[in-house]
């Protein structure tokens, strides 16, 4: 019975989300498309509205660890769900994504990710792609912020694993800036596919930043260890546990 009320409630809370989008994406649309602030104004405006929304509907809480880099830096994360794009956005002051192109055409999230500066990227293309990537990058470099890239690509559910691509590295040595790895356990409680959401405390943290000047392999390793040790850290707090190697 708990585990069905629950679910109607996460159902419920579904719901809310999308037609906040919709409302939201509606009444901001004139200031957005007047000034990139309010585009980014109407994103922040959201994300507070979703993690106030979870408390109460569904008994999600959100707790952010760390220090969220406030100046010109690279911010990559583990990717989950979608409620931590959510909390990544809503704590740093001018976030803007490496996102999948397809998602540009996606009514409100796309026009609203082009509008502050999101970068789409086109996965299938490879080498093509990334070079475009980079490019995008420097082109955007005079509206300075925090670029946040999932290393992984895509969202990995937990207790699975992904490689870490070498477009993270590539921005990291083109940006000459530090990067700040972030740990996550949304997945827990905010599952890749499916209705249901699980009540509890969604943590991201923020973790020391690794400064310019690595190589790529000692790169990619530092970030790897850091992202998935301390995400494997803040699961296990949550009551995951890991499979047995």
């Amino acid at each position: 019975m708990a585990y069905a009320i629950q679910w109607l409630r996460s159902l419920v809370f579904n719901a809310n989300i999308y037609v906040a989008m919709l409302v939201l994406g509606i009444v901001f649309f004139p200031y957005a498309l007047a000034s990139r602030e309010g585009a980014r104004k109407a994103c922040l405006t959201y994300c507070r509205w979703v993690r106030w929304s979870a408390s109460w509907m569904i008994g999600l809480h959100t707790e952010i660890r760390g220090i969220p880099p406030q100046d010109a830096a690279l911010v990559a994360a583990k990717h989950q769900s979608f409620l931590d794009v959510i909390l990544i956005f809503g704590s740093v002051p001018r976030g803007k994504f490496i996102m999948k192109a397809l998602l540009s055409y996606a009514p409100i999230i796309g026009q609203y990710g082009l509008r502050i500066g999101c970068v789409p990227v086109n996965r299938g293309k490879r080498g093509a792609a990334i070079d475009k990537m980079l490019e995008d990058v420097r082109s955007g470099a005079q509206d300075p912020g925090q670029l946040i890239i999932y290393p992984q690509g895509t969202r990995v559910a937990p207790g699975s694993y992904k490689p870490y691509k070498i477009g993270t590295f590539l921005l990291y040595d083109q940006m000459k800036q530090p990067c700040v790895p972030v740990a996550i356990n949304a997945g827990v409680f905010w599952p890749k596919r499916g209705v249901y959401r699980k009540p509890g405390t969604v943590v991201i943290e923020y973790l020391p930043a690794i400064e310019p000047g690595l190589g790529k392999a000692e790169f990619l390793a530092r970030l790897e260890s850091d992202v998935e040790g301390n995400s494997n850290r803040l699961m296990a707090e949550a009551g995951f546990k890991m499979a047995a190697e």
